[in-house]
């Protein structure tokens, strides 16, 4: 094993199975020394770096030592530097810098070298047999909710969790707070008045279930789903090299992702067409449905609009499907593939040779470019149909290449090219071969992805969901399931899910509707566990960018709900972007905010200020900020004056102030206004109005309106979500 290997596969890799006779040694070893060498000797001792030429990624490095001499002496602690280090003496440089393990830690480690120091050996199959040992790895299991007085699974899940921990789950929310969550979860917009009053007037028990249908049938459902996809696969209509040029046909990806949400198109199928849609289109029966082959060759823009780097975009090509890789990973299986670039995962099993087993796929795949190549190429855009020839019928999308093995690029350099790695699968996951004649293997890839074998497709995904109607995943590291993320918190839920959502037939509504018709989506925001991750109650959290700006536009009826498509690029014949001058334009309209063009380097200044997806890497959650800016744009910025100058317009239809307040903050807030709310609204129009006594009464009128109007759209009931 080369010495550039990291600890993964010396740590995890090595020797799981033990002789009978060691078996306590190996326990403490695995359980109280191994995950400490791991996660914090290694950074210093390990793979590339050795801090005073010590490695600790095996037992002859640790008795072999650095430049200070063994640093263990098996049998004999109080020799082993490792151990003097460890408890801070003070003739050794203290271990790890800065705090110190924990003494029970410590302890741990002088019980191992007093007890020989014993390394388990490796054995064939180790590999997998450690790879299954961390829970993603294993199959999932079929489980059955636990006994409880809840009626719906998820709840007896949840439940019992809270009685170990002598908790209470919160009540329900009242009506009002629940439709106005259900709706922003599923379509992103406001619950219109008329659709909370008919939710308030229904008392079947079946109600909140027809609000739930009603919404997922709802076209506005996709843009709000498609866009958490979107920001997963780090969807952008430019290239993301230097000059950032643009590309013209990526919407044709953006809508495929809309519509297949909408349609509830089963989720492995939806793998399959963005892996290998062109493929499958070769395939199509003569009678296929009109419009099919295009929509399988557009679905490939999930390789396609990987990011292209540098200035030399064909040099630098490895970085593109470096970051294809990287993208495939974490969206698809949670998994941080790209830390297998350079060299052996350092935590995951998923050792370099793999890396470059996938590598070959996509290498054999050929990619379009934007126009952006240092040396103008022919733009390789697919045809929408077999035949197509106009630039209009064409597609930012992906073809067969030529077909071949990567080497192994040696610490991630493509001019160090060392073995032929045969295409294949992942070795934690099967490792299945590419059969001879397979071409690039994006079809077979697809193929294993979507397995229902596979552990982890099923799982991050049905994780996802959860994670969009409650703020938070059962695993809080959404796009790393592996060794250095964070175990569920109710793995058994999130297999029972994760089962359930196989046998639906991935449909990713069928989930929807597991998960919102439970107790734990209709409790209240009240009272419960400090950080909630056994969810008590529901958590509350602030609507996205993207909510902000268009409930704003709904309110004020100023929303073009028409599906959005090309942007207005300059002419191509105009181009002529570089690193010093790169593309950078802003095109607003009043569409939902998923059709504003997304520019990889330069975010849109709204969906930037209000934490929106970062388009150059996979955004596995958005993260929220409050910073002065936010507040200064609901008091300066044109878009709110003139969405709250047409919501005055549309009030100044009511008869009166008070008609027009409760109209306002049903649109807003879904609910009438309080009393103390009139009073303050009276004596701030009349106030407002005094300070306009010039203006001609209608327009004092509504100017004094909009500036209310404002306040309310600045307020935290209108950008939180109860």
């Amino acid at each position: 094993m080369p010495l550039c290997r990291t600890l993964a596969a010396a740590l995890l890799f090595h020797g799981v199975l033990a002789a009978a006779a060691g078996a306590a040694d190996d326990t403490l070893f695995e359980a109280k020394v191994r995950p400490v060498l791991a996660g914090t000797c290694f950074k210093c001792h390990g793979g590339e770096r050795t801090g005073g030429k010590l490695r600790v990624d095996s037992r002859d490095a640790l008795l072999k030592g650095g430049e200070s001499g063994a640093a263990a002496v098996p049998g004999d602690p109080d020799k082993s530097l490792l151990l003097r280090a460890l408890r801070r003496e003070k003739d050794v440089p203290p271990m790890p810098p800065g705090k110190a393990l924990p003494p029970e830690t410590v302890a741990a480690f002088a019980a191992w070298v007093k007890a020989g120091a014993k390394w388990p050996a490796p054995r064939p199959g180790d590999v997998a047999f450690a790879a299954r040992r961390h829970w993603a790895f294993e199959p999932v299991r079929a489980v059955e909710p636990p006994p409880g007085l809840a009626a719906h699974p998820v709840d007896r899940f949840l439940d019992a969790k809270l009685r170990d921990k002598g908790l209470s789950p919160a009540g329900r929310a009242d009506k009002r707070t629940l439709i106005r969550r259900a709706t922003f979860d599923l379509t992103g917009l406001p619950p219109t008045p008329e659709e909370v009053d008919a939710f308030l007037a229904d008392d079947a028990p079946a109600a909140f279930a027809r609000v739930v249908e009603r919404l997922l049938a709802s076209p506005h459902y996709g843009e709000r789903w498609g866009r958490h996809w979107l920001d997963v696969v780090r969807y952008a209509d430019t290239a993301g090299e230097t000059a950032d040029f643009p590309v013209p046909q990526a919407w044709r990806y953006r809508n495929y992702v809309l519509d297949a949400f909408n349609a509830d198109k089963p989720y492995d199928a939806f793998l399959r067409e963005q892996v290998a849609g062109d493929l499958l289109a070769a395939r199509l029966p003569p009678d296929a449905a009109p419009g099919r082959h295009a929509e399988l060759v557009v679905a490939t823009g999930f390789v396609g609009v990987a990011r292209r780097f540098g200035y030399d975009v064909l040099k630098d090509h490895n970085l593109t499907v470096d970051d294809t890789l990287d993208t495939l990973g974490k969206s698809v299986l949670g998994l941080a593939l790209g830390c297998a670039r350079c060299h052996d995962h350092k935590y995951d099993p998923i050792p370099a040779t793999d890396y470059y087993a996938l590598y070959g796929i996509f290498e054999s795949t050929r990619y379009p470019f934007p126009g952006c190549e240092k040396t103008k190429t022919p733009r390789d855009l697919v045809p929408l149909q077999p035949r197509g020839k106009s630039p209009a019928d064409t597609a930012y999308a992906v073809a067969e290449g030529d077909p071949h093995d990567a080497q192994l690029h040696k610490r991630g350099d493509p001019d160090a090219r060392g073995e032929v790695v045969p295409r294949r699968f992942l070795t934690v996951l099967g490792g299945q071969p590419l059969p001879p004649g397979s071409g690039s293997g994006r079809l077979h890839l697809a193929g294993w992805l979507t397995d229902p074998k596979n552990p982890l497709t099923a799982r991050v995904m049905a994780n996802r969901v959860w994670q969009g109607h409650f703020g938070q995943g059962l695993v809080r590291t959404p796009n790393d399931f592996g060794t250095r993320g964070e175990p569920p918190t109710h793995p058994e839920l999130l297999d029972w899910l994760a089962t359930r959502f196989v046998a639906s037939g991935w449909s990713v509504k069928a989930l929807h509707r597991l998960v919102m018709l439970s107790e734990a989506y209709r409790r209240s925001s009240g009272n419960g566990d400090d950080d909630n991750s056994l969810l008590s109650r529901f958590g509350r959290r602030r609507l996205s960018a993207e909510e902000i700006r268009d409930a704003m536009l709904a309110a004020s009826g100023g929303l073009d709900p028409s599906p959005g498509g090309a942007h207005p690029f300059p002419d191509e014949k105009t181009w002529g972007f570089t690193q010093h001058a790169p593309f950078a334009a802003v095109y607003d309209n009043n569409r939902r905010s998923v059709y504003l063009m997304t520019p990889r380097l330069r975010r849109h200044p709204f969906l930037a200020l209000f934490d929106g997806a970062d388009a150059s890497s996979s955004t596995a959650a958005r993260h929220t900020t409050t910073v002065p800016t936010q507040a200064l744009f609901f008091m300066n910025d044109p878009f709110v004056h003139a969405r709250a100058d047409s919501l005055a317009g549309r009030l100044a239809e009511l008869p009166d102030d008070r008609a027009r307040l409760d109209r306002a903050s049903r649109l807003l807030y879904g609910r009438p206004a309080a009393s103390r709310e009139h009073e303050a609204a009276t004596r701030f129009l009349e106030g407002y109005a005094r300070e306009l006594a010039e203006e001609p009464p209608a327009r004092r009128r509504r100017t004094a309106w909009a500036a209310w109007l404002r306040v309310m759209l600045s307020s935290n009931e209108f950008v939180y979500l109860d």
